[in-house]
């Protein structure tokens, strides 16, 4: 006889966080840069019908008497926020009330051309159909901004197959390559590193450009490797003869293509604003929160004190409903606002109230060892609200820029009361100070360092040694 099955009733408790839509925006805000903010609140002020900005006028005076004449734009409010034309960022200069002719200059006037533009030039200085430089262009496509070719010939020929119909063998693909191959910058289309060496030094005569290009071609690992004792003996040269060639191949580029691709985009791009300002004057420290977000008030018309509509009919309780609701969105977004810059503030106040000694120097190697439980204990805020207001985040100081995440660093072990960036800081020292014919071995580093006070493992030096981006001794060493 089967067993009847039984049902039973249990209570069981359980904890579950859930985070409030408000919570979840004001950790979006965090997260955003000074860029982003801004942008952010220019969207605000376009999509927010109850949210306007105060005008500077108003904003110092701190009254309202001037509302009634009030006829600028939220952009043109922006830019009064701003001391001179140049401090104006690049999105508000692109505006629809500014004249682009006046206040922004476009990437064409750029004396500096970028790769695809030089090669190109030269190009059109070759006699060439119309057939073959429909081909060269695509093949100078095919390029990367090191200067590399990224595709093989017999690639490039079934890509122009499939792209214009226009049937091309990979053998007159590779006639046009080598004709790119002559072009400037020496070494452009190169297939990898040895053959771009090789490009550069075709183009030098003497013997030690013809030590130097046998070196390349024949003994190219050895090179890499830095086994000159192997390539003297092989090539039967002198150590002198060596040295010389070695000096020509270090004056080569490795990227001939990187030092013309720095267009003013490009430039614009990898520009880093900083979110923070920090100075010193003496042993004081001035913390300022870096932006160009304008006041932001509810619009007159919002206000609860604006004259009210006491209808009953449906359009004017929709009408109430349609003020209450703009008006609460504004409100909310201002206090949002306000939450992020107030935590923003607080979160680098703990940062520089437990790395002062770097603010004051300045000197990397007195960063002290700081966990985002540190931060905490200081601001009572969450780890999750830390790690937020600082991804991403940049500190100005008068020496540099820095991340804030560079401020992060524990102990390399529990016995230890350095910082990992003062390890490095004495791991650096010694490998700047080495003889560079005997470069110290990670044994002999640790050995050094041990000496010092600093008891680590040898993997431990190793990984702060490659975090440095130093190699290892043998391709440290020098003639």
């Amino acid at each position: 006889m089967a067993e009847k099955e039984q049902q039973r009733l249990g209570l069981e408790q359980s904890q579950q966080m859930r985070l409030l839509p408000m919570q979840v925006q004001v950790g979006r805000l965090l997260e955003m840069n000074s860029l982003e903010i801004e942008n952010e609140v220019k969207r605000a002020l376009d999509e927010l019908s109850a949210l306007e900005s105060v005008s500077a006028e108003e904003s110092s005076s701190g009254t309202d008497d001037s509302y009634e004449d009030f006829n600028e734009t939220s952009e043109e409010i922006q830019m009064a926020d701003y001391a001179s034309e140049d401090e104006i960022p690049v999105f508000h200069r692109q505006g629809n009330s500014y004249d682009p002719d006046s206040y922004f200059e476009p990437v064409a006037v750029n004396p500096d051309n970028t790769l695809w533009e030089t090669l190109i030039q030269q190009l059109h200085e070759q006699n060439l159909d119309d057939s073959d430089f429909k081909i060269a262009r695509y093949i100078i496509g095919c390029i990367d901004d090191n200067g590399y070719i990224t595709r093989s010939t017999s690639q490039i020929a079934d890509d122009i197959a499939i792209a214009t119909g226009m049937e091309v063998s990979p053998e007159h693909v590779r006639e046009l390559w080598q004709l790119i191959r002559q072009f400037d910058p020496a070494g452009v289309g190169a297939v990898d590193l040895r053959d771009c060496l090789l490009l550069q030094l075709k183009r030098k005569t003497g013997k030690t450009a013809e030590i130097a290009t046998e070196i390349i071609s024949d003994y190219f690992d050895f090179f890499s490797k830095k086994h000159y004792s192997r390539i003297v003996s092989a090539m039967g040269i002198s150590q002198d003869e060596l040295r010389d060639a070695l000096a020509l191949i270090h004056q080569l580029n490795p990227k001939p293509g990187g030092q013309l691709n720095d267009s003013l985009m490009d430039e614009r791009s990898r520009h880093i604003i900083p979110d923070f300002l920090v100075e010193s004057d003496g042993d004081r420290i001035n913390l300022t929160l870096l932006n160009n977000i304008p006041e932001l008030r509810i619009e007159a018309s919002f206000n609860e004190d604006s004259p009210a509509i006491t209808g009953g009919s449906k359009s004017e309780r929709d009408t109430r409903t349609f003020i209450r609701r703009h008006r609460d969105e504004a409100r909310s977004f201002i206090r949002m606002l306000a939450l992020r810059q107030e935590t923003l503030f607080n979160v680098m106040s703990a940062i520089v109230k437990l790395q002062r000694d770097f603010f004051l120097t300045e000197d990397t190697g007195k960063i002290r060892p700081m966990i985002l439980k540190d931060i905490s204990s200081l601001t009572g805020y969450d780890l999750s609200v830390i790690s937020r207001a600082t991804a991403g985040k940049y500190v100005s100081t008068p020496h540099g820029v820095y991340p804030l995440k560079m401020f992060f660093n524990e102990r390399p072990n529990t016995e230890e009361s350095g910082s990992s960036h003062e390890i490095m800081a004495a791991l650096r020292k010694l490998i700047n100070e080495e003889d560079k014919t005997r470069p110290l071995t990670d044994d002999a580093l640790t050995e050094m360092l041990a000496k010092q006070g600093n008891h680590l493992a040898r993997r431990t030096v190793a990984k702060y040694r490659e975090k440095l981006g130093i190699p290892v001794a043998r391709l440290r060493k020098e003639l």
